[in-house]
This record gives structure tokens, sequence and C-alpha cells, in this order.
């Protein structure tokens, strides 16, 4: 398993959108993303931080459903 990047949270929406994720909306420095799953809605909420933390990061990985190998291959 890989380690966790480092990035921000403007990188992460980049790879979201590649991996089918939508921004559907902002509120201050956080950002909505919608992906459709099947007949479900997978929402995450991303902050818009220069640098995430790494407890931030797994947590929107494990709701994206993605593992961090997945990740850099989105970059």
């Amino acid at each position: 398993m890989t380690k966790l990047p480092n990035i921000s949270g403007e990188a992460l929406i980049r790879a979201l959108r590649k991996d089918g994720f939508w921004v559907a909306r902002q509120k201050g420095s956080h950002v909505r993303l919608k992906k459709k799953a099947g007949e479900e809605t997978v929402k995450l909420t991303v902050p818009l931080h220069s640098a995430l933390k790494k407890g931030t990061l797994n947590r929107i990985l494990k709701e994206a459903g993605l593992t961090a190998d997945e990740l850099k291959e989105l970059f």
C-alpha cells in the first residue's frame, strides 16, 4: 500500500474530477463534489487548504471509494 500523498485541496479536486466527480457547489473554502454510483449519489466535501491533513485526505478517499494507489494514478 502506498503512503498518502501531501496534496492541496485543489489538486485533490482535479484528481476526483478525472474519476467522474463534478463540482456541485462551493461555500467559502469548501467545495461539494458529487458522483453517480449506480443508483446512489456519492457526496464529498473537500476543503481548499494548501495542504490537506492526512486524516482529512484519508476520510475523503474512503468516502470516494478510492485507495492511495488509485489516487496517484489519477494525477
